[in-house]
């Protein structure tokens, strides 16, 4: 039986707020994503998860976010994943400026299934891409109670 990494969904209005953050994005150019918590994200990477026999591999795209800017904790069956982008200056030239990568916090959040052995989660990050690789705890085996008379 497959398990599933799950996105952290706990606010019943998770598609009005996806709705406020794309009309954000459209008249301020600028989204903000909120938590259960209040906690406010500016942005929100990209995560692909991927299931093997043996683990579940996160990766989630973070270009021009430093490692070190970057934690992951396990709490209750939670992972969470959050860092920073610091933004660049911009050079104005002739009146004319763009920017269009976001900068700040971002943060995402994931319930993991009771098979991830939470002890060996592990992370690493290479040219913008993070790998977290959360093994499976081994099958515990059936274990046979003689009876005795």
């Amino acid at each position: 039986m497959a398990m599933n990494i799950t996105p952290y969904r706990r606010r019943p209005w998770g598609l009005m707020n996806q709705l406020q953050n794309e009309l954000n994005t459209i008249f301020d150019g600028v989204p903000a994503y909120e938590g259960e918590t209040g906690e406010v994200s500016d942005w929100m990477p990209a995560v692909d998860i991927r299931e093997e026999t043996d683990r579940f591999i996160l990766t989630a795209d973070v270009p021009g976010v430093d490692p070190k800017d970057i934690e992951i904790t396990m709490e209750n069956g939670t992972l969470t994943i959050r860092g920073q982008r610091r933004s660049e200056n911009t050079e104005e030239r002739n009146g004319f400026r763009r920017v269009e990568r976001v900068s700040g916090q971002f943060f995402r959040r994931f319930v993991l299934p009771d098979s991830a052995d939470a002890e060996s989660i592990s992370a690493k990050s290479n040219n913008g891409v993070l790998e977290v690789v959360i093994p499976k705890q081994e099958k515990v085996q059936p274990r046979r109670i003689q009876v005795k008379s």
